[in-house]
Formats: C-alpha cells, sequence, structure tokens
C-alpha cells in the first residue's frame, strides 16, 4: 500500500527532482538523528565505572546536563539559522548546517571531561535548531502542494531512521570508532547539496523574477529540452501563483520590512499561537524525553529483555509510525492525525504510567507481563504519536504561518521548542528520580489531553491548501 502511494504520488516525473532534492537536504537530518540516539545507549556506559569508555564517570545531574543541552543549542540554532536564511538564503543556510554537525563526532572522539560532551552536544543542538527551521520552509517552498505533506513528513522519517541508527551504534560499536563512521554523512551531504538552486520564493523577494523562472523548472524537473506537458503545466501553475502571492503582500506591506502590525494581526497571532501548542504537545506528550532516555526507563520498570534491545525496538517503531504518516497526511488530512495521536498518547502514557506504578511502588508479580507488556505499550505510543503529533507538527506549522512572517515566526516557534525541550530532557532524569515513573508519565498524558482539545475544537485543516493561502 504505502509502496503504491509512492508510485502514483511523489514518483510521478514532474515530482522527481522536488523528491531527489528532499532526499539530499535530509542526509543531515540522518545525521542528526545518529547523534541524539547515540545518548540512549551510551549514557548508562557513561554513568558506571567499570562499563564507561572514557576517562571519567558521568553523575546523574552530569547525566541530564548532557541529555538537556542539546535543547539550549536548539534555541542557538534557531535564531542564528533564521537570521542567515533572511539574510542570506535558503542556500547558504542549508551548507551552514554542516558546520555544527561535523564538530560534535571530532569532540565526542576526543572527549576527555564531561565539559567536551557538554560542547559536543550543544553543537547537536545548533544543528538540529537550525534544522527544523531550514529545511521544513525549504521543502515547503520547493514541493507541489498535492505532495507537499508528504515530502515534510520525510524529514521526520529521517530523524527517526538516524535515532535507531543511533541505538544500533551506540549500542554494539565502539566508542571511539562512531565519530570515524559519522562523520562522512556530513561531508556527503555538502556534496548532495552543493548544486542546488535557491528557493524560487526567495529569488523572487529578492527581485530575480529570470533565476526564480529557473530555479523553479528546475524544481518541477521541466529544465530539460523537451519538458513533458505536466511538468510545464505544474510550472507555469506554480509560478503565477508564487508571483501574484508575492505581488499581493508587497502591494499589501508597501514594500516596507517586517513590522509589529504584521505579527499582531489576527491570521498571524493564530498561527504562532497554534504553532506554540503544537510545539508543547510535540515534547510534552513525552516522545522526546523518552527517546533520550529510554533505556534509563526500561531498566526502571525491570523488563526481561535487556533495556537496549527494547530501545531498538521502539526506535523501529518510529520508523513505521513516520512511514504511516506519509502515507495518510495528503490523504486524510492534518487535524484528524492530530486528534488520533493525542487521544493515543494519552492512552499510551497513562497506561505505562500504571504498569511503572506498580513495577515501582508494590510488591506485585509482574514477571509474567515484563518481558513484552512495557515494550509493547511504549511501541505503541511512540507509534502513535509518529503518525501525528511528531510528524505533522511540522507539516502544519509551515502551512499555518503567514508567507511574510514565516522564517521568522517558525523560528519564535522552534525557540519555544528548544526550551520546552530543554525543560522536558533536563527535568525527566529528576522527575523519575524523585517523583516516580509513574508521575513522569502521567504528567505527559494531562498535556496530550490539553493538545486534543485544541486541535479537536480551534485547529483549521490544510490539506491541498496552497502554502500561500
Amino acid at each position: 500500500m504505502f509502496f503504491q502511494m509512492l508510485s502514483s504520488g511523489i514518483f510521478k516525473q514532474e515530482f522527481r527532482r522536488q523528491l531527489q532534492v528532499t532526499l539530499s537536504v535530509i542526509v543531515i537530518t540522518l545525521s542528526h538523528g545518529i547523534g541524539l540516539g547515540w545518548l540512549s545507549p551510551m549514557l548508562p556506559k557513561l554513568q558506571s565505572e567499570s562499563k564507561t569508555p572514557l576517562d571519567f564517570v558521568v553523575d546523574v545531574h552530569e547525566g541530564s546536563w548532557v541529555g538537556s543541552i542539546v535543547c539550549l543549542g536548539g534555541v542557538t540554532g534557531n535564531f542564528l539559522f533564521a537570521y542567515i536564511m533572511s539574510c542570506f538564503g535558503r542556500k547558504v543556510a542549508i551548507y551552514g548546517l554542516a558546520v555544527p554537525n561535523t564538530l560534535i563526532w571530532f569532540l565526542f572522539y576526543f572527549a576527555n571531561s564531561v565539559e567536551m560532551l557538554y560542547v559536543a552536544r550543544y553543537c547537536a543542538g545548533i544543528t538540529g535548531g537550525g534544522m527544523y527551521v531550514v529545511l521544513p520552509i525549504f521543502i515547503g517552498e520547493i514541493a507541489d502542494q498535492s505532495i507537499r505533506g508528504r515530502l515534510c513528513s520525510f524529514f521526520t522519517l529521517a530523524l527517526n531512521m538516524g535515532i535507531l541508527l543511533g541505538f544500533i551504534i551506540a549500542s554494539h560499536v565502539p566508542y571511539h570508532v562512531i565519530p570515524f563512521v559519522v562523520i562522512a554523512l556530513p561531508f556527503c551531504y555538502l556534496l548532495l547539496t552543493a548544486r542546488l538552486p535557491e528557493s524560487p520564493q526567495q529569488l523572487l523577494r529578492w527581485g530575480r523574477e529570470e533565476e526564480a523562472k529557473r530555479a523553479l523548472k528546475y524544481y518541477c524537473n521541466c529544465d530539460g529540452p523537451t519538458p513533458s506537458k505536466e511538468s510545464e503545466r505544474a510550472y507555469q501553475k506554480q509560478f503565477e501563483e508564487m508571483r501574484d502571492a508575492l505581488q499581493q503582500q508587497t502591494k499589501e506591506s508597501g514594500n516596507e520590512g517586517l513590522s509589529m502590525s504584521d505579527f499582531c494581526n489576527k491570521r498571524a497571532i493564530k498561527a504562532i499561537v497554534t504553532g506554540l501548542i503544537l510545539m508543547t504537545g510535540n515534547i510534552f506528550t513525552g516522545t522526546f524525553a523518552f527517546i533520550n532516555y529510554m533505556s534509563n526507563i526500561f531498566e526502571r520498570v525491570h523488563t526481561q529483555l535487556e533495556p537496549n534491545t527494547n530501545t531498538i525496538i521502539i526506535g523501529a517503531v518510529q520508523i513505521v509510525g513516520t512511514l504511516a504518516s506519509i502515507y495518510l497526511v495528503d490523504r486524510h488530512g492534518r487535524k484528524i492525525l492530530l486528534i488520533v495521536s493525542c487521544v493515543g498518547c494519552a492512552l499510551g502514557t497513562s497506561a505505562f504510567g500504571v504498569y511503572a506504578f506498580y513495577a515501582e511502588e508494590t510488591d506485585a508479580d509482574l514477571s509474567a507481563y515484563s518481558a513484552w507488556l512495557p515494550v509493547t505499550i511504549m511501541a505503541l505510543n511512540i507509534f502513535i504519536a509518529n503518525v501525528g503529533i511528531i510528524s505533522v507538527t511540522m507539516v502544519v506549522l509551515v502551512e499555518v504561518l503567514p508567507q511574510k512572517i514565516r522564517s521568522v515566526a517558525s523560528s519564535f516557534c522552534f525557540g519555544g521548542l528548544s526550551v520546552l525541550a530543554f525543560a522536558s530532557v533536563k527535568t525527566f532524569p529528576l522527575m523519575m528520580e524523585y517523583f516516580g515513573l509513574a508521575a513522569s508519565m502521567w504528567s505527559c498524558t494531562a498535556v496530550s489531553i490539553l493538545c486534543l482539545f485544541y486541535a479537536a475544537v480551534f485547529l483549521e485543516e490544510t490539506k491541498n491548501k496552497s502554502i500561500y493561502e
């Protein structure tokens, strides 16, 4: 079913170039995902005197900083790359993502103190923060509206594939070998993106109409000597729509730069509030903290399977959930996926909380269930989160923000995402330590219910709407 969807959609001739470009730019997302997945199996080793591959041991408070400082780097990356994108364009920002991502692996290899791990994770945050701002906007601008949701969801797919690879590599490959393997990815990324044209929308904003036409022809796959009629029609329609939208924007703003009125009108406020609430759900439904501390979570519920094996299973489930999202997002819409996802996350975290309560706080014999029930509940929770609140959030944010403020407002929303992620990842191990895993899970349930209410009552469907509408 999934591959039938591909052959009838994004593999069409007029969309193949957009697919190729998307696959090229998400190589950096794959590399970033490996850096995120690296932490969960590696942190217990770094905290063990007998297993640490380094000359020092990381205690629980230092471990919470190793986990959470990536989010502070995310705030830096959000605003740094939003500035680069606004001043120098999408293309320069895309190249710039490779710099901090390359530094991560040098710092991991040469780490001789916990502070070097902090810096490495901070660089990972800069990459992630910039990536979340740059890539969804770039992909959204070059993609046809009929496949935009699917192409933007490839961003999350690559991230989850990277996390799974990080789980596997960190579980089975020696610490100092990992950087040698992974550092090849940012260099491959630079090679693949070296000849990409600038976004046509950005070129039109700079007044370079002929270059914008050539760039759009490239992305519509009709830049050859004998373009197909379908590609030519897609190009003409997209260029006229893009030019008319930018002319209307210029007419309304009078060629002025951004002002507070652009952010304070009803449409902008609603879009930013929607973005912030979806970011809150994305983080505080618990999935991001779960991924960072998955091995620790399974240790606490005394599962019979080896904790890292459970972690790898969950990483594979993430990919299946993202594939389901790619299939469903342009067929059934964004709103229904978010509603179903919030319901599933509420049920999943509450059920895991109940199991954790009996595992931690009572003398109940759970040996008959410990081999399969914890990983099954967590797998279902992670799956349903990736079908909606994880994958679809990025798609909706790009679509609901007005074009004029999209770069700045998206960086603001993703800055909020990074702050919330820092709070979640910094406090989650401490909550597990002082309040127990059950209470930590039930707090995620409460957030899922609040996001469900907003998605059901206030969120508008954006399926099949132009990115300019």
